[in-house]
């Protein structure tokens, strides 16, 4: 592992006990379809997570304080604002907070995020195409893009294929990388990050990245040992400044992925781009 390189984890799900309890039971997903180990499945507090982070030399992770579909259905749930909030001001230094989006909350959610910016010290905003059905260019998720403009905050999204994380609710893959394209060109000045590569539409997403200055690649959910040469090679060259790291946790685990990565046949510069800098920059936390 890289001594001099401490990571910035740009994608981390919050996993306390009390982030769980609202949430609705996961284990054939989590433990059977993506094999999240049984204790880090019970729950990792806060105190864990960091050690957990130390043991990868990740330095800060943001905590998504996700909107998983609309609050009323079994399957859906909301990670509460305040609990992310509270995490991060208990370890300023080592988490920063993203906002989930939900584009069925309309205006309420636009207000929602801004306040979770300007009073809770936000840094960006997440949302999932696919609980909603809606993709990336509709016109229901726009509002949100303004206010994230007018905030200056990145907004980070997941592209490629969906799972089916409960049989009660399975959702189509609406977030194919092409999506992006109207969405960069709408709004030039709106960071955009693709998060969990866009698989298996990964040449796509990196066309998306090559095309747009203010379009992103976040190498989350999918273990580095299976990317493709494509997106090694673009990391390595013309892409460098253009992906960040992220584990999704609990879905990789942080010592894993990066030591997989330290396994990569990456040139110093690019992964110090893609661990480190590239997230500092996007973020403006450096």
């Amino acid at each position: 592992m890289d001594e001099e390189v401490w990571a910035i984890d740009a994608v981390v799900n919050i996993w306390t006990e009390e982030a769980l309890a609202g949430r609705p039971e996961r284990g054939s997903f989590y433990r059977g379809k993506i094999g999240v180990d049984a204790e880090t499945f019970q729950g990792v507090s806060l105190d864990e997570m960091l050690r957990r982070m130390d043991k990868a030399r990740i330095e800060r992770s943001f905590l998504i304080a996700a909107k998983v579909g609309t609050i009323g259905h079994p399957a859906c749930y909301h990670v509460p604002y305040d609990l992310v909030a509270k995490a991060v001001a208990a370890y300023p230094d080592r988490f920063s907070g993203l906002a989930g989006l939900d584009p069925t909350e309309g205006m309420d959610g636009v207000r929602a995020l801004e306040r979770a910016v300007r009073d809770h010290g936000f840094i960006g905003a997440h949302f999932y195409p696919h609980w909603y059905e809606l993709p990336p260019d509709h016109a229901r998720w726009y509002p949100f893009y303004a206010k994230c403009v007018e905030l200056d905050i990145p907004v980070q999204l997941q592209v490629g294929q969906s799972l089916v994380y409960d049989p009660r609710y399975p959702r189509r893959s609406v977030g194919r990388p092409i999506t992006l394209d109207s969405v960069a060109c709408d709004f030039p000045e709106l960071k955009i990050i693709g998060i969990h590569l866009g698989v298996p539409w990964m040449d796509e997403m990196i066309a998306m990245a090559w095309k747009h200055q203010n379009v992103f690649i976040g190498t989350d959910a999918h273990s580095p040992r299976y990317w493709p040469a494509s997106l090694i090679h673009y990391m390595n060259t013309y892409g460098r400044k253009k992906v960040i790291f992220g584990t999704d946790f609990p879905v990789l685990g942080f010592e894993r992925t990066r030591e997989e990565i330290e396994a990569l046949d990456l040139r110093p510069e690019s992964k110090r781009a893609v661990l480190r800098e590239n997230t500092l920059r996007i973020y403006k936390l450096a």
